[in-house]
């Protein structure tokens, strides 16, 4: 009877680790199934040893039943699904180096290297994969109100080192479609950059449909005069600000740092940003879990041909043609939302005006793939975000 358990119980982890493996190459056909996309190739480590656990069971269990050689055959499968992201590291890695450095110069990062307290010393660790990346102690000051815009009480949340002093300032803003989400969206990232020596503000803005474009670039300009206004009281440095921003996020923070008389930014950085609305609408992507033509229509208003100024209006990538601040673009290549062909897109026309800009791209990486903090692909970003950061911002011994 021991057998027969013991047996079964390996066919039966055969078939779930070959069930979250398959998540790894296969985009979501349905909403709710995209966290499965999303997350299957940032807990592939934890897969492949679920797999072969799975097979150990079955092999170690063998007894000449068919369906242990199905089983075998199974785990072998998962197994080689669950590599898939961990082989390309070095070579992802090495890619995004390059990319660094042919852009920044090969020697960015020396007066860097020089910070005690500057970020990963490695663009991976097995070890924070399966333990989690360790967040130092910080300073927090949670719902500061910036604005009020037609009674909306909007919100900040405000991160610094532990030490009082004077910081460059990172401004971070949410995704969600431009429909929800809240400043304690991806807060580990906002906990670890200000350990590493900088003011955080994690800020909010008004939400589609209910208020259209350009309520929410109105709301991040609001955001950006408070932080200018209360520098002192939260020992910003008013010369030394990068905007990060993610999905929708990132579309703000590339149109909000694109303006000519916005608030001086050196650097923005867009993790997984549209960037050309009206192409995005025309080219959606296949599955499309999100209804991307709808989300669309609920932010601008109408679809391209009913509102095409609204469209012109809020594509960065009709902004490239003027100097503009240093831009980091992250994107993953599965990415069923914001498709990898809009930021390679605006990459090139950075590049082509002359601008400087990064494209980092994360072959296995879904949409939102960082929201697993310590996942292959979040590990890879956050290694170059703050290096990216800590150049742009001039950080000094």
């Amino acid at each position: 009877m021991s057998n027969i358990v013991f047996s079964s119980l390996g066919i039966l982890l055969s078939i779930i680790g070959l069930c979250l493996s398959i998540w790894i190459v296969i985009p979501a056909p349905l909403y709710f199934l995209l966290p499965l996309s999303v997350g299957a190739p940032e807990v592939c480590h934890w897969l492949l040893l679920l797999n072969t656990i799975a097979f150990a069971v079955v092999f170690f269990g063998l007894s000449g039943n068919w369906l242990q050689y199905v089983a075998l055959s199974v785990s072998i499968l998962a197994i080689i699904l669950s590599l898939l992201p961990l082989v390309q590291i070095y070579p992802v890695q090495q890619q995004m180096q390059l990319a660094m450095e042919k852009e920044l110069g090969k020697d960015y990062l020396k007066p860097i290297l020089r910070q005690e307290s500057f970020g990963r010393s490695h663009p991976f660790s097995f070890i924070d994969a399966f333990t989690g990346i360790h967040l130092d102690k910080i300073r927090y000051t949670p719902n500061i109100e910036f604005a009020s815009p037609d009674g909306v009480p909007l919100r900040l949340n405000v991160y610094r080192p532990p030490q009082v002093g004077q910081y460059p300032a990172i401004v971070v803003i949410h995704g969600g479609g431009w429909q929800s989400g809240s400043p304690e969206t991806n807060s580990d990232f906002s906990r670890y950059i200000a350990a590493r020596g900088y003011t955080v503000f994690a800020i909010t803005y008004r939400y589609a449909p209910a208020y259209k474009f350009p309520a929410q670039l109105d709301d991040v300009r609001s955001a950006l005069n408070f932080i200018q206004q209360h520098a002192v009281e939260y020992e910003t440095d008013i010369n030394r600000i990068a905007l990060l921003g993610r999905s929708a996020g990132g579309h703000l923070a590339m149109l909000a740092a694109y303006e000519q008389n916005a608030l001086p930014v050196r650097a923005v950085i867009s993790y997984y940003g549209p960037s050309n609305l009206a192409k995005g609408y025309r080219e959606p992507p296949t599955p499309d879990v999100l209804n991307v033509r709808s989300v669309l229509e609920g932010f601008l208003g109408g679809t391209p041909d009913q509102v095409p100024q609204q469209y012109t209006k809020a594509s960065p990538i009709n902004y490239a043609n003027r100097p503009l601040p240093t831009t980091l673009l992250i994107h993953g290549g599965r990415d069923n939302i914001t498709r990898i062909v809009f930021p390679r897109l605006m990459f090139q026309a950075l590049q082509k005006a002359g601008n400087k800009a990064i494209m980092l791209e994360i072959p296995w990486a879904e949409h939102a793939f960082d929201y697993i903090f310590n996942g292959p692909s979040n590990q890879l970003a956050l290694y170059h975000t703050e290096r990216f950061l800590a150049w742009a911002l001039k950080i000094k011994a």
